[in-house]
């Protein structure tokens, strides 16, 4: 059995038998008190956008013959599945969590079939996986709404259609050897995620209003998650460019680096969005600027030059204290050092996921990488309720749910928030209309 046949294998195995642990990092959403729509949102979009990520990361690896890499992988993906059905059942009750995480696991075992049959140019192999993938969707529609009636069988099975699609086209483009390719669809499959995301989200707040209160998609839900999900997604395209330059891949670095732009590009934009331009200009080389910091600590660290990695670390240090000065500057609910603890705490973070890779320690580079990715709500919910404090008309008014990278705080489509099942089918055409040039033979 050839090395890539070996690791799909392994995969389906671990997802058949379920033996994977799941991490301590899952939010608490259905016993706290103070859990309303808006953390629901937050919670399941950001997991969900994870799940993108590492299902990317896993079949990457897989493609590439890079067995540790995927086994690593392909467990935290596992674990992420847990959280995700830990959530469910936090709102639903343990029947719910255990009727959905085999449901969910389902659909990663057609993408392992279908990455499979893409690796050994198996058509037949990879189109009966896509069939199942579309059967797939209807099951989990008709799950979703025998649970939340609010959540139409036909609208979450075109939600999840269009996350299938987003991750053919990531392994697609993999299996083409096409990196700029593979780093643009996977953006947009981790931006949609959190279509499905607050529409759940939507559909429990309105079941159980009691329960959750407020509404997901209010203006301040809107800025919370886009912020949670840009900031998170800065995490996993740093982690990848650093990994792939230290693995030699170097046309995967370019790639990841420049999604890693974007992705700043797109956080300057929300910033400019709330403060106006010459702070979305200011923010942007200032962010821009830890980048660079950790390209020098992974470069010291690739050549062991340990005077270079260690002046790094000492930029990355001092930078957190500009950073936070900068924030304070444009608002004065967030404190300068309590934004700099914050920041250094996500350099931390990704340091010890640059070190893990370089120590060729794969479990724990996965490890580090779900830590640091979660830390980012901890910049991302105090930045969003410190402008809401600043701006509280500016929030006040019913705004689309954004892009990625869109006006977070204004939007001329702005409407008032009507029923669960016009939200969804207003995402689907969202999706539809950002997505068309998609298609299930794709």
């Amino acid at each position: 059995m050839n090395t890539k046949n070996r690791l799909f294998s392994g995969i389906a195995a671990m997802l058949v038998a379920g033996s994977l642990v799941a991490p301590t990092s899952a939010h608490d959403i259905g016993t706290s008190t103070n859990a309303n729509a808006q953390d629901v949102r937050v919670l399941l979009s950001t997991k969900l956008g994870e799940h993108v990520m590492l299902a990317a990361s896993a079949t990457g690896a897989a493609l590439g013959g890079r067995d540790a890499q995927f086994k690593a992988a392909a467990k935290s993906l596992d674990d992420n599945s847990v959280d995700i059905s830990k959530a469910i059942g936090q709102v639903y009750g343990k029947a719910a969590e255990d009727a959905f995480l085999p449901l969910w696991r389902k659909h990663i075992g057609f993408f392992v079939d279908y990455t499979n049959g893409v690796a050994t140019k198996d058509k037949a192999k990879s189109d009966k996986a896509i069939a199942d993938l579309v059967q797939y969707t209807e099951d989990f529609g008709a799950f979703l709404n025998s649970a939340n009636p609010n959540l139409p069988k036909a609208a979450v099975a075109s939600l999840v259609k269009d996350h299938a699609l987003g991750l053919k086209a990531v392994v697609d483009a993999q299996a083409a050897g096409d990196p700029k390719k593979q780093f643009a669809e996977l953006r947009t499959a981790y931006s949609h995620m959190d279509m499905i995301g607050s529409a759940l989200a939507g559909a429990i707040a309105k079941q159980f209003p009691d329960k959750f209160a407020g509404k997901a998609d209010d203006p301040m839900g809107n800025l919370r998650t886009g912020l949670n999900m840009l900031l998170a997604e800065h995490t996993y395209l740093a982690a990848r460019a650093t990994g792939a330059a230290l693995g030699g891949r170097q046309a995967e670095f370019e790639a990841a680096a420049n999604a890693l732009d974007m992705n700043s590009v797109d956080l300057s934009k929300a910033i400019g969005s709330v403060y106006g331009q010459g702070a979305e200009a200011a923010f942007l080389p200032l962010w821009r600027k830890h980048i660079g910091f950790f390209v020098d600590y992974t470069t010291g660290v690739a050549a062991k030059d340990k005077a270079k990695a260690d002046k790094a670390v000492n930029d990355l240090v001092g930078y957190t204290e500009d950073f936070g000065a900068f924030l304070n500057s444009a608002n004065p609910n967030l404190p300068k050092g309590t934004v700099a603890a914050l920041v250094k705490d996500h350099v931390v973070g990704l340091k010890d996921v640059v070190d893990a890779q370089a120590a060729g320690d794969q479990p724990k580079v996965y490890d580090q990488l779900r830590i640091a990715y979660h830390h980012m709500t901890m910049i991302a919910d105090p930045l969003a309720m410190a402008i809401v404090k600043q701006f509280p008309q500016k929030f006040g008014m019913v705004v689309m749910l954004p892009q990625t990278g869109a006006d977070l705080s204004t939007n001329s489509n702005a409407g008032p928030a009507v029923a669960i099942v016009l939200s969804i089918f207003l995402m689907i055409a969202f999706v539809a209309q950002r997505r068309e040039r998609n298609s299930i033979s794709r």
